[in-house]
């Protein structure tokens, strides 16, 4: 399709790989009670998910790592949106960055996270690259602390207003949002000036 990019969350395993999974445990997807960052990779790669039928046949259902991910976007030529869900260490803020580096996609990686320390961390060692702060709500003093440390904006569009964004773009911040699953409230957006938007969807 004709997307910009595709969004996945990673976590660090027990053993210190990088897996994907939207919640820190895959019990929604596998009916078992696995939590991500307390199991080993290979511990992991054991787990088959529910097909949409709810069968657990297909041997292919199964967590991925983020090199899978990296090489599904670098085929498909799509962006790539890196949701940094567990609080990593600068050590494995490195390996992270030198993983994306290894695939040549580093120009083509946005990294965003609810942790404003991971995205901190990611500045430290690549000052240019392009990352977003996901939050609840936009303030004078969030864009402020925004602009000093050069993090871009990911917030919550129930909170998001065309002021906001023309405030985000005056300070020099790319906006994104997330979630927007209908035709008409991302029209509005795209009206509003919108950056980004981030869709399950549309």
């Amino acid at each position: 399709r004709s997307y910009y990019g595709g969004e996945t969350d990673i976590y660090r395993t027990s053993d210190e790989h990088f897996v994907i999974g939207h919640d820190d445990n895959y019990t929604r997807i596998s009916g078992e009670e696995i939590y991500l960052e307390k199991t080993s990779l290979a511990e992991l790669e054991k787990i088959v998910f529910f097909d949409k039928d709810g069968d657990k046949i297909r041997a292919d259902l199964r967590p991925a790592r983020l090199e899978s991910y990296l090489k599904i976007v670098k085929k498909y030529e799509k962006h790539a949106v890196l949701e940094l869900k567990s609080d990593f260490t600068d050590e494995e803020i490195a390996k992270i960055i030198e993983i994306v580096k290894s695939y040549g996609y580093l120009e083509n990686t946005t990294f965003i996270s609810f942790i404003y320390d991971n995205l901190t961390k990611i500045k430290k060692l690549l000052p240019n690259q392009s990352a977003q702060y996901l939050f609840w709500k936009i303030t004078d003093e969030e864009i402020a602390r925004l602009v000093r440390d050069k993090i871009d904006v990911d917030v919550w569009v129930k909170e998001l207003t065309r002021e906001q964004i023309e405030a985000c773009h005056k300070a020099g911040l790319t906006v994104n949002c997330w979630t927007v699953d209908t035709a008409e409230e991302a029209e509005k957006l795209i009206d509003w000036g919108i950056d980004f938007i981030t869709t399950n969807i549309l």
